[in-house]
């Protein structure tokens, strides 16, 4: 694959309305395919939203989470981890990670402690780490430091300006209509443009198998799922900066520091239509209903409430390559809520990739995050 696109790409000087790459989607993954593409050759990023970053990315939960995934995001998570310690000044900052079980509920938890590398601690520790745990119901809990803050702001500006230092070109407010393959790639079309571009990458989040059927491609068949966050008030009485990153196992919720209060996930993974996705009323009762269960907090108001899109191949695993339908459409999509932690290493592969460079990343991973693989 990566020769075939060794032999399509090359820079079109004389032609500088013909773009070499346009990303579709302005994302994190959008922007740091165009940092790592900018050296290459022309880019464009077309995004639908006014801003960028405005969907998945603009709603994350901030963690860097390294033993969480597939065991292909796994490997990605680590090569990225050096450049996530030192760019932009580094964007990970010490935070820690708190699992706790239910009784009868101990396989979930078992399960969790070893994929997380979590070590088991005392329940009465548990609680000088999150005081609000409620020691009558939960019955065992497990303890990491390797789960760390990620300033998710400095990142995508990182990318952005490290993008626009190196010629590219970022167009919000300029949702893709249509997409039409010519003699020199593609003509890409919004509302009152069409951009011509050698190779089109396909970095829409939740939107991607629909920018595959633009492009007269089928779909690789990814979920779109909702998942429903609460804007928590700081409980009374207690200063939460320094408290970790709490999950409940069985991915019940998971709550952690933001601000001056906490953000807490209902866990819930609801297909949905892609969508400027809005949370249900009942999933926030119930969600809340499964925190107040495992800690002594009663909620009384919220700050705020929102939902947010991952998607997720049928693996699990993203997807980076050529589509081998169309070796000028080349997906970059698929990351399922591990974007930030991974988009150091899948950008760099995407660039290895197109150039015809060796990757350093393990031939399997390079395999396991192929589109191949799904197109049988």
């Amino acid at each position: 694959m990566a020769g075939i696109l060794s032999n399509l790409f090359r820079r079109n000087s004389r032609k500088p309305a013909i773009y070499d790459f346009a990303i579709v989607g302005g994302g994190i993954a959008g922007l740091s395919a165009a940092a790592a593409l900018a050296p290459l050759g022309s880019v464009v990023i077309l995004e639908a939203e006014r801003q960028l970053a405005y969907h998945a990315s603009g709603r994350s939960s901030e963690m860097f989470l390294p033993h969480h995934g597939s065991k292909a995001v796994r490997v990605l998570t680590e090569a990225s981890t050096t450049h996530l310690h030192f760019a932009n000044g580094g964007v990970l900052r010490k935070r820690g990670m708190l699992l706790l079980g239910r009784a009868g509920e101990e396989q979930y938890f078992d399960y969790e402690m070893r994929a997380g590398n979590l070590s088991p601690i005392p329940i009465e520790d548990a609680g000088v780490y999150f005081p609000l745990m409620n020691q009558g119901t939960v019955s065992r809990a497990a303890w990491s430091n390797d789960a760390l803050d990620m300033d998710v702001h400095s990142l995508i500006k990182g990318y952005a300006d490290q993008a626009r230092a190196d010629g590219a070109e970022l167009r919000p407010n300029t949702q893709v209509l249509g997409m039409t393959q010519t003699s020199e790639g593609w003509e890409i079309a919004s509302a009152d443009s069409v951009v011509r571009s050698r190779f089109v990458i396909n970095a829409a989040g939740a939107w991607a198998d629909v920018i595959a059927g633009l492009a007269g491609l089928p779909p690789l068949g990814l979920a779109c799922l909702r998942q429903s966050m609460i804007d928590l008030p700081s409980p009374a009485g207690h200063d939460v900066r320094r408290w970790p990153y709490v999950r409940a196992a069985g991915g019940r919720w998971y709550a952690k520091p933001t601000g001056n209060g906490m953000l807490l996930s209902c866990g819930e993974e609801e297909p949905v239509m892609p969508t400027d996705s809005a949370p249900d009323e009942s999933v926030l009762a119930h969600g809340l209903a499964r925190f107040e269960d495992m800690t002594t907090l009663s909620v009384t108001r919220v700050n705020n409430t929102w939902s947010g899109l991952r998607t997720f191949a049928a693996d699990r695993s993203p997807v980076v390559g050529a589509d081998p339908l169309n070796p000028s459409f080349i997906w970059l999509a698929g990351q399922g809520g591990t974007g930030f932690q991974t988009a150091p290493a899948l950008s760099d592969l995407l660039a290895d990739l197109i150039s015809g460079r060796a990757s350093s990343l393990p031939t399997e991973t390079v395999f396991a995050v192929s589109p191949d693989r799904l197109r049988g």
